[in-house]
């Protein structure tokens, strides 16, 4: 039994009304309250689920009620190598569970695969540009690697982990959780902090990672080209853009 006078807890919230995106929204709360689960049960750096409510018959609106862990989702301005090896530590903890797809723990191919922003720019939807378009290509080209199947979060990034005294101490917001390839979680990552420090820092996440799990990571540039391709084309700003340009030349130039 959870004791709440001694928790801090916090509600997630997927819509304000209902509307036609609300079936959508309420799906990932409920993804995020069964990857919970899993994580309660493996014991892994995650919040703690309270309640559930997905119709909104008592909230009015999808919610779910979990603990919160104290710390910070702010990383610095200036990178660590000792925060990016923690960060892939953790991660690392979350592959170590091999796990078949289940009802809202769905395999995973690519990371936040709510999105697909490389078929949109097949499909016209979105401007593309010659590095993007050759890169699509290389990626089409290879079969995915389809093992191991692991429980992956979907969502690495800096704002969806909590960090104490420089180290990354908890991983939060697991609404796009699944299952599939660890290089879904560790290309993410290693795309993340090359946008946000530099193209040094993705060296930093795959030692931690590969420390923590005792083990070489395969198929590193496949899946850092299939983050990199699940982006804006524009990304959120010039300097992101081009910073993800140059982790994706890297990326394809091993393939």
């Amino acid at each position: 039994m959870v004791d709440k006078s001694e928790i801090s807890w916090r509600l997630l919230i997927c819509g304000s009304a209902p509307d036609s995106k609300w079936a959508n929204r309420a799906d990932q709360l409920a993804t995020n309250a069964a990857a919970l689960a899993v994580a309660a049960k493996y014991g892994l750096p995650a919040p703690r689920l309270l309640g559930t409510d997905f119709d909104g018959r008592y909230a009015g609106v999808p919610v779910t009620l979990e603990t919160v862990i104290a710390g910070t989702s702010r990383w610095p301005a200036k990178g660590s190598s000792g925060l990016l090896r923690a960060a892939g530590a953790v991660i690392a903890q979350v592959h170590r569970f091999a796990l078949a797809p289940r009802p809202h723990v769905p395999f995973r191919p690519r990371p936040i695969a709510i999105d697909d922003f490389a078929q949109e720019r097949r499909l016209g939807r979105m401007p593309t540009t010659a590095l993007l378009q050759l890169a699509d290509e290389r990626v089409q080209a290879i079969p995915a690697p389809d093992e191991p199947v692991v429980f992956v979060h979907g969502d690495v990034w800096p704002g969806n982990t909590v960090i104490v005294d420089a180290r990354v101490h908890a991983l939060i917001d697991w609404k796009t959780a699944g299952v599939g390839n660890p290089g879904v979680d560790l290309g993410e990552l290693r795309k993340q902090v090359a946008i946000l420090y530099g193209h040094d820092a993705p060296k930093y996440v795959l030692h931690g990672w590969e420390r923590a799990s005792d083990a070489r990571a395969d198929d590193v540039p496949y899946w850092d080209a299939v983050a990199a391709l699940n982006t804006p084309t524009e990304s959120y700003s010039p300097l992101a853009a081009d910073r993800r340009d140059e982790f994706l030349s890297a990326a394809i130039a091993q393939l």
